[in-house]
């Protein structure tokens, strides 16, 4: 296959989706295990070293623009995959197959991930953006151990007092943890992974995966909410 098919074939298609996916499950996992640093129940300490390791090592904040051009890439063909499978399918089925044919998340996975679009950039406009580009208020510096450093646990309690923020990220959590379900095995068969005994292992790591990475996310909003931390 041709570079250019990778963007342009159905196959490609496919394969950049299943790749990309497959970094930001990775990527889930590393972010989920420093946002919980925040139960160690420390002031932030703990939180706000690994967040200034994270903002200030060069090769994670150049993995960082690895991030978002996989994050654009999974986006954009996402929507073109949708777009050309609904062109093949002019004229519905005379029956509707409902959960018989598929399961109703593994056909709504442009609309899961419009809703996980429209929660990042509201995400990066809380946290990414202030720390990055225009600061904030309740982004104060602090020093831990000689170093000096923002302090994003105390931007994350500002911005989880709000009720509505909360109710926001818990909903995207939900429509992540659907996302995953059906993208995790997705784009293991997509890479070759067919064997019968394989399939089965991998739908019930990517059910685990899914439900355990989506529920973290969610408690971290509602326990700063509920001053459980």
């Amino acid at each position: 296959m041709k570079w250019s098919e990778q963007f342009t074939s159905s196959v490609g298609k496919k394969w950049v989706m299943a790749l990309t996916g497959l970094f930001l499950i990775i990527f889930l996992v590393v972010h989920a295990g420093i946002n919980a640093c925040i139960w160690a129940n420390d002031g932030g300490e703990m939180f706000n070293k690994a967040a200034h390791f994270m903002g200030s090592t060069v090769l994670i904040r150049i993995a960082e623009i690895g991030l978002f051009l996989g994050i654009f890439l999974h986006i954009l063909q996402g929507y073109m995959l949708e777009i050309q499978n609904r062109s093949k399918r002019k004229q519905g089925y005379a029956v509707p197959m409902g959960n018989k044919g598929s399961k109703w998340y593994s056909r709504s996975m442009a609309l899961l991930g419009t809703i996980l679009l429209m929660f990042f950039i509201l995400h990066w406009w809380h946290f990414w953006v202030p720390a990055r580009f225009i600061g904030h208020e309740e982004l104060t510096e602090l020093e831990i151990n000689g170093v000096q450093m923002h302090n994003m646990y105390n931007l994350m309690q500002f911005t989880f007092q709000e009720l509505w923020v909360v109710i926001v990220y818990v909903f995207a959590c939900f429509s992540l943890c659907w996302h995953l379900i059906h993208g995790f095995q997705s784009a293991f068969r997509t890479v070759g992974v067919s064997n019968s005994k394989y399939v089965s292992l991998i739908q019930n790591v990517g059910i685990g995966y899914s439900v355990i990475i989506s529920l973290a996310f969610a408690m971290m909003p509602v326990s700063m909410y509920l001053g459980w931390v």
